[in-house]
């Protein structure tokens, strides 16, 4: 029985991002997701107050996005895989 094993590739733009000492998630406007789903993700997943979590919900709606954490690359990998599963648009830089 033989092991097998994937290989990952990563962008030159990836390795910069994960050497930065900060890296930013950036929530982006979309025509899929209603204000309440924003909302009620950025309370549950990131712990924004309701009235915080309005606020970026708004400031997306109107000028198409917010950063809404910042940290480690791999920190805010793993909250961009969390929010992308809910079906929000984030990516990080």
């Amino acid at each position: 029985m033989g092991t097998q094993t994937a290989e990952e590739t990563f962008t030159l733009e990836e390795i910069l991002a994960s050497v930065k000492e900060s890296n930013r998630l950036i929530l982006w406007n979309d025509e899929t997701n209603t204000f309440e789903h924003v909302i009620h993700c950025l309370m549950y997943h990131l712990q924004y107050t309701e009235k915080q979590a309005e606020k970026i919900a708004w400031k997306v709606h109107t000028e198409g996005k917010c950063a809404v954490l910042e940290g480690s690359y791999t920190e805010m990998e793993i909250y961009r895989k969390i929010l992308k599963a809910e079906g929000l648009t984030v990516s990080v830089e």
